[in-house]
């Protein structure tokens, strides 16, 4: 986010590692225990959860979803500006992912003083819904912090940063919490960086971005997909503080019929484990699928 009435301007301020940031604290979390995990290493935990979040990538870019994207600018608890855009994730007729936008009326952010940047566009895609694969796994200095419970969960947890900014990528610095069982990551607590701060106070443009946590729930009793995150945070820039709200959720999650084949733990998923008129949404609970209560439930049509 920047302000609104500024100039264009860039000035990358690199951030450091995430144990700087203030967790958020929750009624469905169990205390941190620091002890190390039980029958295996720190490096192998981040070893197995970053194939499993490699075959994640690889299966959700073969569904079909609906994303929900609220911003609002707030005066204690007065709304001043507000952004919403509502966009189905579909396949057209040649197999190829594209975005239809279904609900964008006009956006009134420039009244609460923010306005979104190029760096919001790509983290409401690629941050917010947080992947770590083996590949991009050297990138990050990563440090096993103990255990701690979510609710029915039992998680490992770690803070992660990024090594260095190279060029204009974007990275996500903060703490992710990763099931015990299934060795997937079912939760992130973060912002998205790097961020530009105009710390000689320049008159350059600042570029400010709000720690968010995003929960994942199981889908198809196989995949730990994103489905709702919250924002509540205050943008320190140098002329005035800016609270802001963001609401993003993930619905209606619906596999897309190509021969494309989606593998999950080296074995390749079949259309016939979705039973018809099943809501992928909400699969049918087994012994051994886990949802963290303390995720919001999808809203009802």
């Amino acid at each position: 986010m920047r302000l609104a009435f500024r100039g264009t301007l860039f000035f990358l301020d690199v951030l450091l590692l995430a144990g700087a940031l203030v967790l958020p604290t929750s009624a469905q979390e169990g205390p941190l225990e620091n002890g190390p995990p039980q029958g295996i290493t720190p490096e192998e935990i981040i070893q197995r959860f970053a194939a499993k979040e490699k075959e994640f990538k690889e299966a959700r870019d073969q569904y079909t979803y609906r994303q929900d994207i609220t911003v609002k600018t707030l005066d204690g608890e007065t709304v001043t500006g507000e952004y919403h855009e509502v966009f189905d994730v579909l396949f057209d007729d040649k197999a190829r992912r594209i975005e239809n936008v279904v609900f964008a009326p006009q956006s009134t952010l420039e009244q609460g003083g923010l306005g979104l940047d190029e760096g919001d566009v790509q983290d409401f895609r690629n941050r917010l819904p947080f992947v770590l694969t083996s590949e991009e796994v050297p990138e990050y200095t990563i440090l096993y912090v103990g255990r701690q419970s979510e609710d029915e969960l039992h998680c490992y947890v770690f803070d992660i940063a990024p090594k260095q900014i190279v060029g204009k990528k974007r990275y996500f610095q903060g703490r992710i919490w990763v099931d015990d069982h299934d060795l997937q990551i079912v939760k992130t607590y973060g912002k998205a960086v790097p961020e530009t701060h105009d710390t000689k106070k320049r008159g350059k443009e600042e570029h400010l971005y709000p720690k968010f946590t995003t929960w994942r729930q199981q889908i198809d009793g196989k995949y730990w997909f994103p489905t709702y995150t919250r924002a509540d945070d205050t943008l320190h820039f140098n002329l005035n503080d800016v609270h802001i709200r963001e609401i993003v959720k993930y619905e209606d999650y619906k596999r897309f019929g190509s021969s494309v084949k989606i593998l999950y733990q080296g074995q390749e998923v079949q259309k016939s484990d979705q039973k018809p008129g099943q809501n992928p949404q909400q699969p049918p609970q087994t012994p051994d699928q886990k949802k963290p209560d303390g995720a919001p439930n999808p809203p009802q049509k």
